[in-house]
């Protein structure tokens, strides 16, 4: 009995003493960064600080020390894979890095297969996708954010043009897909894209090669989206070749933040070069334990490196993996590794392969650093359905003489704003045009906002679009076996670009086959599409055209109106029956007796004037009442009621006489016209056929907006048609714009204009956003936001 007791306590003594030497008393996790960088620096005192800050509290890993090994990659990717290998060789439960997206790329292909987490505050592709690396998590906000922020700032100040400049990487190209994409939802676009060669490795002559290519184009609004080395050697050749001065916008991305905060003081050089230059910086909310951390830095990193907001993240990314191991443990997982199963095909290689294990417990790791839910240095720590760290926001700053200063904030929830982005987290988001706002920026060169562009010296003229016509060509038309333009929009733009304090070389480009009038929605959308820079001629501005391009303001107002055959109406001897109708001296006959009858009963009584004999007394109301038409009465009224009564009669008549005397003059002076269609709505409740003009916005209009069915609609191409089928009845009315009515009618008096205009439009010129036509105020936030569909 004592023995089977003995061997029993033994073998739990046995089983406990396996489970606790499953635990390893040290928990390794390895980080990978070029140290040489300011990140790289930043990064290195931060987490050797997390490190210190957690192995000094027992409680958070249970006794267990955390060990951080440090891997130099040097910019390689190549020795960035072989620290990661070492790192898995060593059962290392996570890996923090790497410090670039390209090498971030092949290592994640690694830590799916051995299920270690990487997480990286620096490598921040908007690619890397968590479904096709579910073990690469970003724990800063990435760069889709970024580039939405700056996209707002280039909607913000209406730039419709940006160059881009960007080091050819993974996480840089795609930065700039993704900048390409939020202007386009914004109506702006990239112009170029200046390409250079990876950092570190690009060169002043290869910066040079691009930026004389730049000050050739019209875009004078330049992203810069690379890393710290190459981007202010971008600036210092930019300085060098005047790019910094009056009419320049630079955008850097957050590179540009971490080399002014980390790097104090900077070069005068430098600090010159980069003068009036915008850009933003990863926003962390305020609180002590930031305050703590920040004023403890110069401690922690004995002066070698200034602080900046990813020594936050790097500081919260150590503990994030201390907070899930610890919760891995209490969970009753273990830090153990197997034999990667796949690697025996792998046989005969004389690489040591073998040495890789799968974490055991790598996914349930990663469930746990995916939902951590802390506040942490840079605030709430916790990711959102797609794996992005919630409220992703920057603070934009503008460099100045003295350093820099902030000019407002962007976040993912309120857009750009002049108040720190938390204050609006309790508020339901707002990111309308009105609600944005910036403070106070200082441009290259001083002076005033920039107007983004200027005209290229390369050369290049304008391509401005001009509709071919072949009717109404005395708006525009193409002279025949020429390329002279002539009309009245061509005299409108003429004169305008007279008025211009520079010059502006364009050229006219037909538009269409001048067989047929062409398609006015096509040649907005070649404008669009980048094949002609404008548009000049009778052109209106609708809704439909303002969300792609935009348009002066107008220079002839247009809507619609229908035309229609008329009748002369001659003159008869009963034209003075004409001012009213059948049914209007009915009821005027008949309020002239029930007037007489009323004043009869309330004088008769008391007035000898209204008394005798029945007849005497039928005879007086009926002379009282008509004869007060002429205000000839010979009766005097005694009764006030009576009184009361002949006077708003009275008034009544005067009225009754002023209408019929203005209408019958009207009838015997004015030739009279009629027609069976009095305007739209008589011509909607018909079912004849209505004629419109090849080309006009007419048609849709009449079928979108007015619900007329297309068998009623007949295309008609030039003011001999519309004569023609309105003489034979082909069609009942014609709906076109005012000023081709008003032509076609100069020369055909036999048809009239029938009602009212019934929608309001107006014509302009046309550009994207505004860029080719700037003499001219934009329509697109004035008259044509309350415009509907045309041509």
């Amino acid at each position: 009995m004592n023995l089977a007791l003995l061997l029993l306590i033994l073998n739990l003594f046995v089983g406990v003493f396996s489970k606790e030497a499953l635990k390893p008393n040290v928990v390794n996790v390895g980080a990978i960064f070029s140290f040489s960088t300011t990140n790289g620096r930043v990064a290195k005192v931060a987490m050797k600080a997390a490190e210190n800050d957690i192995n000094s509290d027992p409680s958070i890993l249970g006794g267990k020390k955390l060990s951080i090994t440090l891997h130099d990659s040097n910019f390689s990717s190549f020795l960035g894979i072989i620290g990661a290998l070492q790192f898995m060789e060593t059962d290392t439960v996570a890996i923090i890095g790497p410090q670039s997206s390209g090498m971030a790329h092949v290592l994640s292909h690694l830590a799916n297969e051995l299920h270690v987490p990487l997480l990286s505050f620096t490598a921040l592709d908007p690619g890397l996708s968590p479904l096709q690396f579910p073990f690469f998590v970003q724990t800063a906000p990435n760069d889709k954010f970024q580039m939405t922020a700056i996209a707002e700032m280039i909607s913000y100040f209406r730039w419709a043009e940006v160059i881009a400049v960007f080091n050819d990487d993974d996480q840089n190209r795609n930065g700039v897909i993704t900048l390409d994409d939020e202007l386009a939802g914004r109506r702006c676009r990239i112009s170029y894209k200046a390409v250079l060669p990876p950092d570190p490795t690009a060169t002043s002559s290869d910066v040079r090669r691009e930026l004389t290519k730049i000050q050739m184009m019209e875009s004078r609004v330049i992203v810069l989206h690379t890393f710290s080395g190459t981007g202010l050697l971008v600036f210092e050749v930019a300085k060098s070749l005047g790019m910094m001065g009056k009419g320049y916008v630079w955008i850097a991305s957050t590179w540009l933040s971490t080399v002014l905060d980390s790097t104090s003081p900077l070069k005068p050089e430098t600090a010159k070069s980069i003068r009036g230059a915008l850009t933003l910086r990863p926003h962390t909310p305020d609180s002590k334990k930031k305050r703590d951390f920040i004023s403890h830095w110069n401690q922690l990193s004995r002066g070698s490196i200034g602080f900046n907001p990813y020594g936050l993240y790097a500081y919260d990314t150590v503990w994030m993996i201390a907070r899930a191991v610890k919760l891995l443990l209490d969970q009753g997982g273990n830090i153990s590794f197997s034999n990667y199963a796949h690697l025996a095909d792998a046989g005969g290689m004389d690489l040591n392969l073998s040495a890789l294990s799968i974490f055991d417990g790598g996914k349930q790791l990663l469930k746990n650093i995916i939902e951590t839910n802390v506040t942490g240095l840079t605030g709430p720590v916790r990711f959102d359905q797609d794996r992005s760290r919630i409220n992703p926001s920057y603070d934009v700053i503008n460099v100045v003489k003295s350093g820099y200063r902030p000019v407002g904030f962007w976040s993912n929830h309120s857009g750009l704003s002049i108040m720190p982005p938390e204050t609006f987290y309790g508020k339901k988001p707002n990111r309308s045009s009105l609600n944005q706002h910036l403070g106070s920026v200082v441009w290259p060169g001083g002076g005033t906002r920039p107007r983004g562009w200027v005209f290229p010296n390369n050369g290049r003229q304008l391509r401005i679009g001009v509709p071919n016509r072949v009717s109404f060509r005395d708006f525009v038309s193409i002279v025949n076996g020429t390329d002279k333009v002539q009309g009245y929009c061509i005299d409108v733009f003429l004169a305008a670009i007279k008025l211009m304090p520079y010059a502006v070389p364009y050229r006219f480009i037909p538009f269409g086959d001048g067989l047929k009038n062409p398609s006015y929605y096509e040649l907005v959308s070649k404008i669009n599409s980048g094949v002609f820079d404008g548009a000049v001629g009778d052109i209106a501005i609708v809704t439909d055209r303002t969300r792609i391009v935009d348009f002066t303001q107008p220079y002839i107002e247009s809507g619609l109106v229908v035309v229609a055959p008329v009748k002369r109406i001659s003159l008869s001897p009963w034209s003075f029956a004409r001012p009213f109708t059948p049914f209007m001296w009915a009821v005027t006959a008949a309020f002239f007796l029930i007037v007489g009858s009323v004043v009869w009963i309330l004088e008769h009584r008391i007035n000898d004037e209204f008394r005798g004999p029945p007849r005497q007394q039928i005879v007086t109301i009926l002379t009282f009442s008509f004869s007060t038409m002429f205000f000839a009465h010979r009766e005097n009224t005694v009764s006030t009621l009576g009184r009361l009564v002949l006077i708003i009669w009275l008034f009544v008549v005067l009225i009754i006489n002023s209408s019929y005397t203005a209408s019958l003059t009207s009838i015997l002076t004015v030739q009279q016209l009629s027609s069976p269609i009095k305007g739209i709505d008589s011509l909607i409740s018909s079912s004849e056929p209505i004629g419109f003009q090849v080309g006009s916005f007419a048609r849709s209009y009449l079928i979108e907006e007015l619900n007329i069915p297309r068998s009623r609609l007949i295309a008609l191409g030039s003011p001999e048609e519309y004569a023609e089928a309105l003489e034979k009845r082909t069609v009942a009315a014609i709906v076109d714009e005012q000023p081709y009515v008003d032509l076609f009618l100069s020369e055909h008096c036999e048809f009239s204009v029938r009602g009212q205009e019934f929608t309001k439009r107006s014509w302009g010129f046309v550009s994207y956003l505004m860029l080719f036509f700037p003499f001219f105020p934009s329509a697109h936030f004035g008259i044509s936001s309350r415009l509907s569909v045309s041509h």
